[in-house]
């Protein structure tokens, strides 16, 4: 089964159906719409859902929409979500990036 590691501050969002997208670069999972994935605490490993993943669309940074950003976590500027993506993948992240958008639903 495929499977999506979260920080435990995001998967408390998730299980209060706050959090109903991820965003993700360099997929070397191959998730597509249908994929039913456990969902992984960064920290520990441990599983806290599952999911069926409803919708999947590819973009660079610099052309996301407001629909985008249905169901995922706002951030104050451009400058803040490019930082926090380099931080997370360890890698320059810009508005060239290829961004996938990833809705999901608890099953």
């Amino acid at each position: 089964m495929k499977s999506l590691k979260f920080r435990k501050t995001l998967s408390r969002l998730i299980l209060n159906r706050t959090k109903k997208s991820t965003w993700r670069l360099f997929d070397d999972k191959d998730i597509t719409s249908g994929d039913i994935v456990s969902f992984l605490i960064w920290e520990s490993g441990e599983e806290f859902a599952k999911v069926r993943i409803t919708f999947v669309k590819e973009t660079a940074f610099g052309n996301l929409k407001k629909d985008d950003f249905e169901g995922h976590e706002k951030f104050v500027s451009d400058e803040e979500m490019y930082k926090l993506y380099s931080e997370y993948y360890r890698r320059k992240v810009d508005k060239c990036s290829i961004v996938k958008i990833i809705h999901f639903e608890l099953i």
